[in-house]
């Protein structure tokens, strides 16, 4: 790296060569072997940058103490802090994204039976549901999803051009399939035209589900599922190109079904993720 500073950027050499810019930094100022604290500095580098990468950049200090505490290594998460810091790592950050359904029509409205109370005792017992909207270059994609409470996960999911109440039913059939069919289970969303149309309220009293809805201007209502959205925008799409719809389904089928529901840490699930969080408590 010294002998090619004036040729390649540190940054890129470090990348290329798999160790961190603090480390040669600090060999260029001793100009000799570092001691067992620079040691162990560098070997805390070299581990949180493998753990940030694994989590495809997204992790923060918090969630790669858990993934290095899984791995034997129990590190304070301020030193993580400080070594993110040295090697320029920053998890993917936040904008603000707009959620889209229509609530202003004549339709039946259910009663709010979740009232913000977003904890299960066991699955199956409270879902949520709802509507975003995805920017693809051939124009918008939306998805609809249902999300267990008890796990976070994500159980049915469903992705149109138009945004209908075939959109809202497809993924809450999905969530029936994939969950065998239980009765019982409440079944939340917003006061959007899709959730009180005839078809989905057709479904959910044929599978002996009950149905709930925010109330009129609850921007808290459903926090569980909008929390969900922030974090696929975020982490899956915010800093990739424009992709086309094809493209789109595949980036969204690929953080639910192999990220967010397998390896992504939740902190509401004690920073496992929902996956493990089923298994572990089934137990």
């Amino acid at each position: 790296m010294l002998e090619h500073q004036h040729q390649f950027k540190l940054q890129r050499m470090a990348i290329t060569l798999n160790v961190s810019r603090s480390g040669y930094y600090i060999w260029r100022k001793t100009d000799k072997e570092p001691g067992s604290r620079t040691q162990r500095r560098l070997i805390i580098d070299k581990q949180v940058k493998e753990a940030f990468d694994k989590s495809k950049q997204r992790d923060g200090a918090r969630r790669i103490q858990k993934e290095l505490e899984d791995n034997g290594e129990r590190v304070n998460v301020k030193t993580i802090s400080a070594s993110m810091k040295r090697q320029g790592l920053v998890a993917k950050a936040a904008k603000k994204f707009k959620v889209t359904t229509d609530s202003k029509h004549s339709m039946p409205i259910a009663p709010n039976l979740l009232k913000q109370d977003f904890t299960a005792t066991a699955a199956n017992q409270k879902w949520a549901g709802d509507i975003t909207y995805l920017w693809t270059s051939e124009g918008w994609l939306y998805l609809a999803v249902v999300i267990d409470l008890y796990s976070r996960s994500v159980i049915g999911w469903s992705m149109q051009k138009t945004m209908t109440a075939d959109l809202v039913s497809d993924a809450l059939t999905m969530a029936l399939f994939r969950c065998g069919r239980p009765k019982g289970v409440i079944v939340h969303s917003d006061r959007g035209s899709q959730y009180c149309s005839k078809q989905y309220r057709n479904l959910i009293e044929s599978h002996q589900l009950q149905q709930s809805m925010s109330r009129k201007g609850n921007c808290w209502g459903n926090a569980c599922v909008e929390s969900f959205f922030h974090s696929l925008k975020v982490e899956a799409i915010q800093y990739e190109p424009i992709m086309t719809r094809k493209e789109m389904r595949q980036a969204v089928f690929e953080y639910i079904e192999v990220d967010y529901n397998k390896t992504r840490r939740h902190s509401a699930l004690g920073y496992l993720s929902p996956e493990n969080y089923e298994l572990r408590n089934s137990a």
